[in-house]
């Protein structure tokens, strides 16, 4: 296959090409800098994913386009300027991708363009898979508007997939990448009261849903990118004590959070109880269910 990916540079992305490469697929990275030659046989080609702007020619005949560039939505403190870049960077670069997919003489078979589960908002206790409704709050908005983006590309007959991303088990970025090491050191307490509940997929299982979802036909439409198993933050934070070998007696209050991170701290305290439905009923099948099976393999 030629696949084509934006966002190559993050955690996802970088191993979704790898992978891809390690089998012998073709993938082209979008690059918002001058192209440059690489050593693992992947190209680059150059986009600018702020000015909306792709060449067709770059996914013309491309048999997958996977769309995953996008600020950090914990990188910095979420002043009104920098939830604008987290907006727009996702939105006007999913834009580009449709618009370009339009264009394209032979386009792509599928564009599986990002989304997170953060579109269900505050879901409490209650079980939520694909088919339930969009929440109020900031990243609930950026969601919607995300997805909305990509379904540009459904008109030249391409299957469009939104996958709703859940915290990523890796120590080697994202949201856990973070956290490991304050557990390391003794400061991994539950945050808030800990009864929220967290949607987790280990990083292998993440881009093994990934290649799934490219490889059958069958699937479209939003497909939550969680395992069948969330749990709470209190029961996370219990086994990453366990595995570690580390305290976790120390909870961080929820203003105390607020106070640090300002309106970002509401999305970790936020419980949202996410299945992947969609995933399961495709026949896609977990090799790491549960959360100690994440970590497992995120420490392996």
């Amino acid at each position: 296959m030629h696949v084509v990916i934006s966002g190559s540079s993050g955690l996802i992305g970088g191993a979704l090409a790898a992978s891809l490469l390690a089998d012998g697929h073709r993938v082209t990275r979008l690059v918002r800098r001058e192209p440059q030659a690489r050593a693992d046989g992947s190209v680059e080609a150059r986009w600018d994913p702020r000015a909306g702007a792709v060449h067709a020619a770059v996914l013309d005949g491309a048999d997958a386009v996977v769309g995953l560039a996008g600020a950090g939505v914990g990188d910095r403190r979420w002043t009104a300027a920098y939830k604008k870049e987290i907006r727009e960077s996702r939105v006007r670069g999913t834009g580009a991708l449709a618009t370009a997919i339009g264009g394209c003489e032979k386009p792509p078979a599928v564009f599986v363009s990002g989304s997170a589960v953060g579109y269900y908002g505050e879901t409490g206790q209650a079980v939520v898979d694909e088919s339930g409704g969009p929440g109020e709050d900031f990243l609930a908005g950026v969601c919607q508007e995300w997805e909305t983006a990509a379904d540009g590309a459904r008109a030249a007959g391409t299957r469009v997939v939104t996958t709703r991303f859940g915290i990523v088990v890796s120590a080697a970025g994202g949201a856990m990448g973070r956290l490991l090491p304050l557990a390391r050191a003794g400061l991994g307490g539950r945050l808030g009261s800990g009864r929220q509940y967290w949607s987790y997929i280990s990083l292998p299982d993440t881009v093994r849903a990934l290649r799934h979802i490219i490889d059958t036909d069958s699937v479209g439409g939003p497909v939550n990118m969680t395992t069948p198993h969330p749990a709470t933050n209190r029961d996370i934070t219990a086994a990453i004590g366990k595995a570690l070998h580390r305290p976790t007696i120390l909870p961080v209050p929820g203003f105390a959070l607020r106070l640090v991170l300002g309106e970002f701290a509401d999305g970790i305290l936020m419980s949202q109880r996410v299945v992947p439905q969609r995933l399961l009923e495709s026949g896609f099948t977990f090799e790491h269910p549960t959360f100690d099976a994440a970590l497992r393999a995120a420490a392996g």
